[in-house]
């Protein structure tokens, strides 16, 4: 007794979504959230950085570290995700860690403009740089409410019983 068998088999792949770059990505609501948080952080870092006359010492250094830090955090996110690399790392929630990171820096870079927008003492450089802190930090909150979605707002808000 002779059995044929015949298989056949169907490989499709899309371009698109597959290869090195992620350039979606960067066209995305949260890609241009991500450059528009790191053009307003790096604005008011160099504000502060570049200005004359700084009334208090501490209070500006304050503001500098905070916005060169989250400025170099969201940049590090925004290239992980345009090079695909979380995708390398699937241990690390990756949405609930972004989500905590906008959390830190919209309270630190929040307060860090306040600070500066009181001690600035009429320097106009101190205070476009405090004014571009309150920039970030608006943006910083609406990266929150849409990692928020993302993460938690796809889970049901009912219970049967």
């Amino acid at each position: 007794m002779s059995h044929t068998v015949v298989t056949t088999t169907t490989t499709t792949r899309s371009s698109s979504g597959e290869g090195f770059l992620n350039l979606g990505y960067t066209r995305s609501v949260q890609g241009l959230l991500k450059i528009a948080q790191v053009v307003a952080l790096l604005i008011a870092f160099l504000c502060v950085r570049c200005a004359r006359g700084w009334t208090d010492y501490s209070a500006f250094r304050y503001f500098e570290v905070v916005t060169l830090w989250f400025l170099i955090a969201f940049l590090i996110f925004y290239l992980m995700y345009v090079f695909r690399l979380q995708s390398k790392i699937p241990c690390i929630n990756w949405t609930m860690t972004e989500l905590l990171h906008y959390g830190v820096g919209t309270i630190l870079v929040f307060i860090a403009s306040i600070v500066a927008a009181v001690k600035s003492g009429g320097v106009s450089e101190l205070e476009a740089g405090s004014a571009f802190g309150f920039i970030a930090t608006f943006l910083l909150a609406v990266s929150i409410w849409t990692s928020y979605k993302v993460t938690c707002g796809s889970q049901p808000t009912s219970a049967s019983v």
